[in-house]
């Protein structure tokens, strides 16, 4: 697949979209081992749940919203130990017009964002996390789906992950089309088979949520 990035800026340090900017970098999961990949879930997999909490707010990670909200912190919310079932919902809704922060990502570099929820799943005890994708970005489902599956043939989700016991499992949810959804509690709605209607209030405490 060929990256529609431009070049990087000389003086351009790109993270999120490293390996994107890489020659022949393409979406499957050998190539993204060959670039290092899945090596900080193995060891975040032996690792406390508050161990990476606190590497997470050390290292300043923030959201990729408007808020640039520290991830570090929303992972805390959540109590680990609390006995209840947590979720993780990555929003890949990217609903605003000329956008494509997320599409980059779902479209290139789809194990990164699995790797990177499989580690926000131990921080914070999610067995089950939903992946919404709208229905205008049907290519970028079909690449999700596929990474998971690849994922999963390696080890690196669904049962007894790494042979540590985590287990992980993973879906993609296309949505309909509605703008409203790429607000996060009109987002849960969707996913709860209601309309996408926003709530007045914060969403419950044991969902965890993401943004790409």
């Amino acid at each position: 697949m060929v990256s529609l990035l431009p070049t990087p800026h000389p003086k351009e340090r790109r993270i999120i979209f490293g390996n994107i900017s890489k020659p022949g970098y393409a979406p499957d999961i050998e190539t993204y081992l060959a670039h290092g990949g899945y090596e900080s879930l193995k060891k975040a997999i032996g690792m406390k749940p508050g161990e990476i909490v606190d590497m997470i707010k050390a290292a300043n990670l923030r959201g990729r919203g408007g808020a640039g909200f520290p991830a570090g912190a929303k992972w805390s919310f959540i109590k680990y130990d609390d006995g209840k079932p947590h979720y993780i919902v990555v929003n890949g809704d990217e609903s605003e017009p000329g956008t494509f922060k997320d599409r980059y990502i779902l479209h290139q570099d789809p194990h990164q964002l699995l790797e990177g929820l499989a580690i926000a799943a131990i921080a914070t005890n999610v067995h089950l996390s939903y992946i919404y994708i709208r229905c205008e970005f049907p290519q970028a489902a079909k690449i999700v789906w596929e990474a998971i599956k690849e994922a999963k043939a390696k080890g690196f989700l669904g049962k007894n992950i790494l042979g540590s016991g985590f287990d992980l499992d993973i879906y993609v949810h296309q949505g309909a089309g509605a703008y409203i959804c790429g607000e996060e509690t009109s987002l849960l709605s969707r996913l709860r088979a209601s309309g996408p209607t926003r709530a007045s209030s914060l969403p419950i405490s044991p969902l965890c949520l993401a943004s790409t």
